[in-house]
């Protein structure tokens, strides 16, 4: 098997429009949670979302070309086209071999914002229907990765993972095995999601998984708290490049970690709920550490999935003591969508980045807005409340579960000769 590791990275999170805004946003426990802007929510039980801030999306993409995709697209070109100049590809591309470089970009839903739109054009209109010749390309899943490809002429692998929450981790391990088989030398992997929009408030709030905490928005992501009552939704994206090592040592890359594991399960058990004692978030992470030849005792850092739903915290925490065992009060635990809230199908991509960023910068992200402890947590684990902790990260996991009982997780490692 080849050796993987992580050349470049791009960042458009609710805290932070790129890499370094969003490791200071992680360094110093930033709420990304604010008002709806986008749409007039005052008529929700929901009215406020971690939204990126200030994006302008001509300022990256030409004018006619951003009218042509939905907002999650425009959230994929900017983050690969940062993450493929972080790599240093962009002034060596015409040296490369663009048959085997490939892009895998996950979405949970798409483009929900083109969709919505269109759908409510009609139904207020005359009935006629005259749809937009380019709805269809706006809206599909797998579209921002076909764009990110043309963009740059990449030729290899190329396709779109839809697995709930857990799609852009999953695009992060089919990379990372198509890269370690031999397949391509080269695959930008990551996410983008933009349902800051009234279907997507008003789907969420019609399940009962939003935080409707109007009156303390900044604060209503409370992951492990006593009083946490849903999670906040969020959007953006984020890409990692993932390249062969050798591939990498010869053009001279800078490189910012290993990737050495990733696995995924299914929970067999619910639509939308997580099983009760964690059995496939245990399993996943279990198999996670086998493939990466680690054990638990290797990791430093656990990125949670950690939404901020009362079932789901716990499930997690059961699991992670499942599979760590004494381990586990050694371990610095965190959930970043304290403070990014909750990105769907792009959370594993911008949990890997704050991985990565730990492991570079030898800090931990903290879990904000802790008030009140659980007592059905063992208040002995470290879960980093409220603020960052500097430690030494020499291996991250990071966990990603979706509805449907899909589960992920990804090992970053370090890097070392």
């Amino acid at each position: 098997m080849k050796r993987v590791v992580i050349t470049g990275i791009g960042a458009l999170t609710p805290i932070g429009n790129n890499k370094e805004e969003y490791l200071q946003g992680l360094k110093n426990g930033i709420s990304g949670a604010n008002l709806i802007t986008q749409f007039d929510a005052s008529e929700f039980k929901t009215q406020f979302a971690c939204e990126v801030k200030n994006f302008d999306p001509e300022a990256f993409i030409d004018r006619r070309e951003a009218r042509r995709i939905d907002r999650f697209s425009q959230f994929a070109l900017v983050t690969a086209d940062e993450a493929v100049t972080d790599a240093g590809l962009d002034s060596v591309l015409d040296d490369l071999n663009k048959d085997r470089i490939g892009v895998i970009w996950g979405s949970g839903i798409g483009g929900l914002q083109s969709l919505e739109k269109e759908i409510t054009e009609y139904a207020t209109g005359n009935g006629i229907p005259r749809y937009n010749p380019f709805m269809i390309p706006k809206m599909i899943s797998d579209i921002a990765a076909g764009h990110i490809s043309i963009k740059y002429g990449f030729r290899g692998v190329n396709y779109a993972t839809v697995s709930a929450c857990a799609s852009s981790s999953h695009a992060i391990i089919n990379a990372f095995d198509y890269i370690r088989l031999g397949r391509n030398d080269i695959v930008v992997a990551g996410g983008s999601e933009a349902t800051v929009v009234k279907t997507g408030i008003g789907g969420f709030n019609a399940m009962k998984a939003l935080s409707t905490r109007n009156d303390d928005y900044a604060t209503a992501s409370r992951p492990f708290d006593l009083d946490r009552d849903g999670f906040v939704l969020g959007e953006g994206g984020g890409a990692l490049i993932l390249e062969e090592l050798e591939h990498a040592k010869k053009r001279g890359a800078k490189i910012y970690a290993e990737i050495v594991g990733g696995g995924a399960t299914a929970d067999a058990y619910h639509i939308t709920a997580p099983h009760p004692e964690g059995l496939g978030a245990r399993n996943v992470m279990k198999i996670t550490l086998e493939d990466a030849k680690m054990g638990p005792e290797d990791i430093d850092y656990v990125n949670v999935h950690g939404t901020s739903t009362p079932l789901g915290d716990i499930a997690e925490v059961k699991a992670i003591q499942q599979v760590f065992g004494e381990h586990a009060y050694k371990l610095n635990i965190s959930s970043t969508k304290s403070m990014t809230g909750h990105l769907l199908g792009a959370a594993g991509a911008i949990e890997a980045i704050a991985c990565i960023l730990a492991i570079q910068h030898s800090f931990i992200p903290p879990t904000i807005n802790h008030f009140t402890d659980d007592p059905e947590l063992d208040n002995k684990l470290n879960l980093t409340f409220n603020q960052a902790q500097e430690r030494e990260v020499k291996a991250a996991i990071s966990n990603t579960f979706g509805f449907g009982g899909h589960n992920s997780s990804v090992i970053f490692k370090k890097w070392e000769e």
